[in-house]
């Protein structure tokens, strides 16, 4: 089985990724933390990823698409496939129904998940997290026991933010999605090839699981 996991930046896509491939046994491929990866690496891409994650840009199609080819190619995916984060345009749907139509492997759903902007840019204007041990946190939703300090290092480790999650680049992120990636759903439903579920986000994330895997085993 051959998903595509969308929604807006913070509806829940990396957590329910998650708890996908636990259930189905999925490859999980999330563009976020390939992306990651590749920017740590120091490569000549990574450095080129890393200016645009910075500015909370979308990354162009042409980077895209040659590193998430890559990621494809070298994927154990027997069991299934789970593509998260990607495509995200257009011309990236294209030209990932073009690979997958070579290895006489093509999609089997798309699978959005959707939810409130303003509820968005609370989840994402909120994370913490601790830079020692690696911890999440959130200013409303999971609160340190002490303000701004990790629960688990000891001595006083201060919670960071990432510089993307300001709530103007929060903003902007929304914005380029719904400029760029929306699309790229209308793409699939022209199609009709294959089948496009939309899952309520806005609940609590065991919640938004259940209907999630309700919406995989509906595709199978």
């Amino acid at each position: 089985m051959r998903i595509v996991l969308m929604g807006p930046p913070g509806a829940g896509k990396g957590t329910q990724a998650k708890r996908l491939v636990e259930r189905f046994g999925m490859a999980h491929l999330s563009s976020g933390d390939i992306f990651r990866a590749e920017k740590a690496s120091g490569s000549d891409l990574g450095q080129k990823l890393a200016e645009y994650m910075s500015a909370g840009q979308l990354v162009p199609d042409d980077t895209v698409v040659e590193v998430m080819a890559r990621a494809i190619t070298q994927s154990d995916a027997q069991a299934g496939l789970l593509l998260d984060g990607f495509p995200r345009t257009v011309p990236q749907a294209e030209a990932l129904d073009e690979q997958l139509d070579q290895a006489e492997k093509p999609l089997d759903g798309v699978v959005v998940i959707v939810a409130d902007d303003e509820a968005i840019v609370e989840r994402i204007t909120g994370r913490r997290s601790c830079p020692s041990c690696g911890r999440i946190y959130h200013t409303k939703f999971l609160p340190p026991r002490r303000d701004a300090f990790c629960d688990d290092c000891e001595g006083d480790v201060e919670l960071t933010q990432r510089t993307d999650d300001t709530e103007q680049v929060v903003r902007e992120r929304l914005a380029a999605y719904y400029q760029q990636t929306e699309p790229v759903i209308a793409y699939y439903r022209r199609q009709g090839q294959v089948k496009v579920v939309e899952v309520d986000g806005n609940g609590m994330p065991d919640e938004v699981a259940a209907a999630t895997a309700q919406a995989i085993e509906a595709l199978a």
